[in-house]
């Protein structure tokens, strides 16, 4: 096996923690999976992973090889599809990162898609709700959402969400409607702690009022909020595309719609040397398509505002 392959082979161990699973996946033996490791580990003379019965774990030297190895991979097989000029169609590995509800929502079913339309393409794609360094990850394509804060990245902006309050009607039937933004207080609030990192939810389009918050339940998850929220709990404030579906399907209600803050943008993020690659054109391309008829806001379905602050 060339070193092509054997970085290839490591790369497969690493992400799927298997050398079976790998081998099935390269179309290899077991044995000629761990062949390949052991002969990079020696001519690198140092352990990449760690063995066990049980498990397969990278090394801190691992850890550090395999980014550079996906970045290396990913630029050798871009360079090889380029050398086939505008018909070249996606193929090898391609890697995006998406928010958890957002990405199942919305990415996961682009994936799906180009993945039928591209037999050659092979995708990563990895749903947290942190942002991620694409470079030292080998991220080829993030989904951003909120303002952008890093100007070397190439982005190109595909949505709008909003942050939006949600209770269930038998919440409110039993707590009734806050007449105003300050009598928040007086009700029982769900903290999505992504998007609440301070201990404020701020209004209208100025960032005003703002109302300290004391949340009876802090979760990390936008499906926890939302499912606490649908559950009577309480008043969450949650992204409008995590809640759109249980609005329509009336399990929530939004509430001073006419008092929330400016949209947040969604953004596709990449390196600038990445804008000719033939998988990220790809993924682009489809994302434009998506997104172009959708409206993520989730206003509220009879059109009438809240009651103002």
């Amino acid at each position: 096996m060339d070193r092509l392959e054997e970085l290839r082979t490591f790369v497969a161990v690493a992400d799927l923690a298997s050398f079976a699973e790998a081998a099935r996946q390269m179309r290899i033996s077991p044995t000629a999976a761990s062949r390949a490791v052991a002969s990079l580990e020696a001519s690198l003379g140092t352990a990449l992973l760690r063995r066990t019965t049980r498990s397969v774990r990278l090394t801190e030297e691992g850890a550090a090889y395999l980014e550079r190895c996906r970045a290396a991979l990913v630029e050798l097989d871009d360079a090889a599809l380029s050398l086939r000029g505008d018909g070249a169609t996606p193929g090898g590995t391609l890697v995006i990162t998406a928010p958890v509800t957002f990405g199942r929502l919305h990415i996961l079913p682009l994936v799906n898609h180009l993945l039928r339309a591209h037999p050659a393409l092979r995708v990563s794609l990895t749903l947290i709700d942190r942002v991620v360094r694409l470079v030292d990850e080998g991220i080829d394509v993030a989904v951003r959402i909120g303002d952008l804060s890093d100007s070397s990245l190439h982005a190109l902006k595909v949505a709008e969400v909003r942050r939006i309050l949600v209770a269930s009607p038998a919440y409110l039937a039993a707590r009734g409607m806050p007449a105003n933004i300050p009598a928040l207080h007086d009700h029982d609030l769900i903290s999505f702690a992504e998007i609440d990192r301070a201990p404020e939810w701020r209004f209208g389009p100025a960032g005003k009022p703002a109302i300290r918050i004391e949340p009876r339940l802090i979760v990390n998850t936008a499906d926890a909020a939302i499912a606490a929220a649908v559950d009577g709990m309480g008043i969450a404030r949650v992204l409008s595309y995590q809640a759109i579906d249980a609005i329509a399907a009336g399990t929530l209600v939004s509430l001073h719609d006419d008092a929330a803050p400016p949209p947040v943008p969604v953004h596709l993020v990449y390196q600038a040397n990445r804008r000719g690659s033939v998988n990220v054109r790809a993924f682009v391309e489809a994302a434009r398509d998506h997104f172009g008829g959708l409206d993520l806001t989730a206003r509220a379905p009879t059109g009438r505002p809240g009651p103002r602050p």
